[in-house]
């Protein structure tokens, strides 16, 4: 057979043996393309192959073969870059391969895929190291050092070829190019990529999970290109915005005439890192107390449960809400951090960082933490802040047991050295890490212990179900030593999201709201937030400013006046989650009043984010 095969090919001519040659090669590449296709909706579809096999072949074809048209440029591009077919096809393995990986691992922690903004995390090699395991990274890190040293070789080694093999190559190299920069504006209306994908794609903008689902991992991932942040609002101008603003400058003023004039107060922000209570779950049941002493501290201030914008991460969002007072639910769905794809680009935004220098406060902010994640070094000096200070420069560094993340104790430390600075009034944003996945292993000796519906992630969940407990009795201890301080302090404490650490079937046996609410408190040292408190409050992150200054009696803007209208309309909500009059709703009920009040807030919105920023002139986040 190997005799007759090879005398078949000794008979054709020059011509027909790269004819030959290059059908081979194509073919090859076509079954790379939708192998490595049907890979990504392997791991799109938690491993299973049935719905790959359905999406691809069944339910929709024609996306699927959209999105090999996508795979095949980017492919070609490899190849042409590499200048070897051999190089260009190991390189473009390996990337999928990681890619489908790092898809699979975010859906399974946090129910959400990977978007382009995330593949700016791939430099965050200590973060990585821990959600894929020692093992698995080294391996994986060995694997691209590998391909990227063949690579290198392979270019080198390609400049040695002919002159026809050069022009090809530079013709592929361009056409690739310039069709992947065509697809990269995905988003605009006459993208004639994207008017394919409309024949029958149902887009769904407020689950990004169900868009990858029924759109395929490329036109998903397509789907959260570049886009602005916000659509303009109808009616959005100068005229308007100064309108609104007048209108709740005025109401400021009169409130900031009335309060009386006090010390300035220290105020703290306090983001916990996936603090919960895990025994408000269905499913989920705890031994013991590990939030004993949070609720000690909650139980005698304003407390309540925060409405957290994600589940099983996305930090930086609920952040940005609580130091901005602007909602994500009013952004497109493409835009899904703005830490990293708005903030950086944007030369003003108005926070209550902002806000608290224009008082002469001495504003600072605390991650034990690299300054590089979520581009909070660049996002800190946009807002305002003073100082950041990271793991790096921290002054107390402890760290509990086996638990790599540096401890609550030790960032309270931080926090009361600053505290000690009596002349300037201070406001420190300190965003925890003790808390933070994986839990499984971190701690020796065990103090509480749970039992799940299907017996999945105990071990994780104890070790989690320890994390709260050493978080909470450093709260307690913290509020504690606040006491001591001559000037008042102000302390707003909350998680930012449920650990992802909970199975699917928990999930589905708990409400939508249940898996996004988290605990917050209020706290004031001299004690005058104890009176005619609520312990059982719901409220979104963006309303904490606002929220704090009127519980407090403190000077405020016309923008906290107009959350604060909004906060009595609708107390918390996010994409299609809404508490209104006790209740939660899929769509806000809104009268005609109601209506005018959101379409204002979202036009405020807009007027930063995406339009020309009418209302810092008029002055409108300053008291």
């Amino acid at each position: 057979m190997k005799r007759k095969l090879s005398n078949l090919l000794n008979k054709l001519t020059l011509t027909q043996k790269r004819i030959l040659k290059y059908t081979v090669i194509s073919i090859f590449t076509l079954l790379i393309v939708v192998l490595s296709n049907l890979y990504l909706q392997w791991c799109q579809n938690d491993l299973s192959v049935d719905l790959a096999l359905n999406f691809a072949f069944s339910w929709h074809t024609q996306k699927f073969l959209l999105a090999c048209l996508v795979l095949l440029m980017i492919f070609l591009l490899l190849v042409s870059v590499m200048g070897s077919f051999l190089f260009g096809m190991f390189f473009y393995i390996v990337g999928i391969g990681i890619l489908g990986y790092a898809n699979y691992l975010k859906m399974s922690y946090r129910q959400e895929p990977i978007y382009p903004d995330d593949l700016k995390m791939i430099t965050e090699f200590s973060l990585l190291k821990e959600m894929t395991g020692t093992g698995s990274f080294y391996l994986l890190l060995g694997l691209i050092m590998l391909v990227l040293l063949g690579g290198l070789w392979g270019i080198y080694r390609s400049f040695k070829k002919g002159r026809r093999f050069q022009i090809l190559r530079m013709i592929t190299l361009c056409v690739t190019i310039g069709s992947l920069v065509y697809i990269s504006h995905f988003n605009n209306p006459n993208n004639l990529l994207r008017k394919a994908y409309n024949k029958t794609a149902l887009w769904i903008p407020y689950s990004q999970k169900m868009n990858y689902y029924n759109t395929g991992f490329i036109g998903g991932f397509l789907y959260n290109l570049k886009i602005d942040p916000m659509d303009e609002p109808s009616g959005y101008s100068e005229a308007k915005i100064k309108e609104i603003t007048e209108k709740y400058q005025e109401l400021a003023d009169k409130k900031n005439q009335e309060q009386a004039t006090e010390e300035q107060p220290n105020i703290i922000y306090v983001m916990s890192e996936s603090f919960s209570d895990p025994s408000r779950l269905n499913g989920v049941e705890i031994s013991g107390d590990p939030l004993a002493d949070y609720y000690d501290v909650a139980n005698q201030t304003y407390s309540g449960n925060m409405l957290s914008q994600n589940y099983g991460g996305g930090t930086a969002n609920i952040e940005f809400e609580a130091l901005t007072g602007f909602s994500m639910a009013l952004f497109n769905a493409q835009l899904t951090t703005p830490y990293t794809m708005l903030v950086p680009k944007i030369d003003q935004l108005p926070s209550l960082v902002s806000t608290l220098n224009a008082q002469k406060y001495q504003t600072t902010a605390i991650h034990p933490f690299n300054t590089s994640m979520y581009k909070r070094e660049d996002v800190y000096k946009v807002m305002g802040f003073d100082r950041f200070i990271s793991e790096d420069t921290m002054k107390y560094t402890e760290t509990i047991d086996n638990n790599p993340y540096i401890s609550d104790e030790s960032a309270y430390k931080e926090v009361m050295d600053l505290l000690k600075n009596t002349e300037t009034p201070q406001f420190v944003h300190l965003v925890t890490m003790q808390t933070h996945m994986p839990y499984n292993g971190k701690y020796s000796k065990l103090d509480y212990s749970a039992k799940t519906m299907d017996d999945s992630g105990t071990n994780s969940l104890d070790n989690y179900l320890q994390d709260i407990a050493y978080s909470s009795q450093a709260l307690k201890k913290f509020t504690e030593e606040l006491k001591d301080l001559s000037r008042r302090t102000l302390v707003v404490f909350w998680g930012d999201h449920l650990p992802g650490i909970y199975s699917e079937d928990i999930q589905n046996k708990n409400d939508k709201q249940t898996l996004h609410e988290t605990q917050f408190l209020m706290f004031d040292n001299q004690g005058k937030l104890t009176e005619n408190s609520t312990h059982d409050a719901i409220t979104s992150p963006f309303y904490f400013a606002a929220n704090l200054l009127e519980q407090t009696k403190q000077p405020t803007t016309g923008f906290y006046q107009l959350l604060l209208e909004m906060e009595q309309t609708l107390p918390a909500f996010e994409r299609e989650l809404y508490y209104q009059g006790g209740q939660w709703h899929q769509e806000a009920q809104l009268n005609k009043e109601q209506e005018t009040l959101y379409d204002a807030y979202k036009m405020i919105q807009y007027d930063i984010v995406s339009g020309k920023q009418y209302s810092l002139k008029e002055g409108f986040f300053k008291k």
